[in-house]
């Protein structure tokens, strides 16, 4: 019986490094990079509806659906596939960036919004979530002046969702690990690779 792969997902504020460290930690494992919102051809339609910045009348209830559909959709034909066939899979975001940016950003009920995203997700969980932080001053550096809908959003929107990773990771400490994201791209390669052979053996 073929063993099931593992799920680690990175999670964090814009421009904190995740989506380049999710690249490079699945290239080491020879593991499936994947991300969200926009891996699947409907997700790549929800991401341009989420990000485009003409959109700004957009619902946050909306939003949220849109997201969790983009979840469900990426979790059918991507990341389940891939896991069951017992390969490991590294995720740029998943559940609890939609908790952060819709629950605690936007003000969504966090009940109600969970629920619906685990009904999207068939209540997949990863096996480790890799909180990467970064000072405000460095993440606004990283992005410079050209942002989609989401990085332009006010920094008291941005503070509720950095509070809301810190919330999540603080009430789950064994699945997750927060990770001083600032350094050089290998120091921080350096730090994830520590976190996980402690946790995962790898």
């Amino acid at each position: 019986m073929t063993q099931r792969g593992r799920f680690i997902v990175f999670e964090g504020g814009e421009a904190c490094g995740k989506s380049t460290q999710a690249r490079r930690l699945a290239d080491r494992l020879d593991a499936l990079f994947t991300f969200e919102p926009g891996a699947t051809d409907l997700g790549r339609l929800i991401r341009e509806i989420v990000l485009d910045n003409d959109n700004h009348h957009l619902d946050a209830r909306a939003e949220a659906l849109l997201i969790a559909a983009d979840k469900a959709q990426h979790v059918r034909s991507i990341i389940e596939p891939t896991l069951a066939a017992g390969r490991d899979v590294v995720c740029d975001r998943f559940v609890d960036s939609a908790l952060a940016y819709q629950g605690f950003g936007r003000g969504l009920d966090l009940l109600q919004l969970g629920q619906v995203l685990s009904f999207a997700t068939g209540g997949l969980q990863p096996d480790l979530i890799l909180l990467l932080e970064v000072p405000d001053r460095v993440a606004d550096a990283r992005l410079g002046g050209q942002r989609d809908r989401l990085e332009a959003e006010s920094q008291s929107f941005h503070r509720r969702v950095r509070d809301g990773f810190r919330t999540l990771a603080g009430a789950d400490p064994e699945h997750w690990a927060v990770i001083d994201g600032e350094g050089s791209i290998d120091e921080v390669s350096a730090r994830i690779d520590w976190i996980l052979a402690e946790r995962l053996d790898l």
